[in-house]
């Protein structure tokens, strides 16, 4: 009896194979896949679940209905939000603030990682890069505190003012001062936790470049200029992509609510304390909160793509 032979067609056998060379390879990485369970855990649960919350930007918010009960009412949440000055003026602030950041305080850490790589003595870039991280780990309530102690109208400022003969300075109640507040304690106190990426990629840089342009006669600058420069602007762009990604969170929630004040919150209100003040003080929908929420994010995602898509087109490397 002659056996039959069944001829597998050749696109199925090269789907078979891939097949097969997938599982083995995740059965190989298995423990791999197992370590990084929880984070992917972590997630999911956490992060995308919540998610589908951002259907209340579509509904108005009844506590007996819940999430899921509550009735549809279209885009009205997101048509009043363009409606309301009080809405389109925090919108500025939100990017007047956010910008800001980006012109005064993404450049610092750059120069700062560039000065401190230029320290020879490496107990030396220790010390200044541990004095100049330790402000980081202190807490916004903290350093508010402080400067409402230095700055206060009987702050200790004032208290030298008087006892040289001048006139009290109204500082942390003063419109046009209050910015620059916001933007020096940020550079004060980030500056040194920013420059890690860039010291940790400067490190990477082959020591014998520097060698070889020091015999060819280039000095401090040049190298910087050549060498270290060349190798530090792929992380530069990356943080700006992605400092740009969160250009409505950049004004920074937690500062501003902790030195925010009456007298100056028409120029200091931003997205992140409108929507806390408008969902715990004003009383308004959860769904309008929502939607200023959504607005937020899509802006950012925008942002994101569109800064991406720059770096690109200039011949460097994006985020994907």
């Amino acid at each position: 009896m002659k056996a039959i032979s069944v001829e597998v067609p050749k696109e199925e056998a090269v789907v078979r194979k891939a097949s097969s060379g997938l599982r083995k390879r995740l059965w190989d990485a298995r423990y791999l896949y197992i370590l990084v369970l929880p984070a992917m855990l972590y997630f999911i649960l956490v992060q995308y679940v919540p998610m589908y919350g951002v259907i209340l930007a579509f509904k108005h918010y009844s506590f007996k209905g819940g999430i899921t009960g509550s009735p549809w009412t279209g885009l009205d949440n997101f048509q009043e939000m363009f409606r309301l000055p009080e809405f389109m003026k925090v919108l500025k602030n939100t990017f007047i603030i956010a910008f800001g950041r980006l012109i005064f305080e993404f450049p610092v850490p750059i120069i700062m990682a560039l000065l401190i790589n230029e320290v020879v003595s490496k107990k030396l870039k220790r010390f200044y890069q541990t004095v100049y991280t330790f402000p980081h780990f202190l807490s916004w309530v903290i350093i508010s505190g402080i400067m409402m102690n230095f700055l206060s109208d009987m702050g200790v400022l004032n208290q030298i003012f008087q006892a040289i003969g001048l006139d009290k300075q109204q500082w942390l109640l003063d419109v046009g001062k209050f910015k620059g507040f916001l933007f020096g304690s940020n550079i004060w106190k980030e500056m040194g936790w920013g420059t890690i990426l860039y010291l940790a990629t400067m490190a990477g840089i082959n020591p014998e470049l520097y060698e070889a342009a020091s015999i060819d006669g280039a000095n401090r600058w040049h190298r910087m200029k050549a060498i270290t420069w060349p190798a530090l602007q792929g992380t530069v762009l990356i943080l700006l992509i992605l400092a740009l990604g969160n250009i409505m969170g950049g004004a920074g929630f937690d500062q501003i609510y902790n030195m925010d004040n009456a007298a100056v919150r028409e120029s200091s209100e931003v997205l992140d304390t409108y929507i806390y003040r408008a969902t715990f003080f004003l009383g308004l929908d959860f769904g309008f909160t929502t939607a200023v929420g959504v607005f937020k994010s899509g802006v950012n995602a925008a942002m994101l793509l569109i800064a991406h898509y720059i770096v690109k087109s200039r011949g460097h490397g994006g985020l994907f």
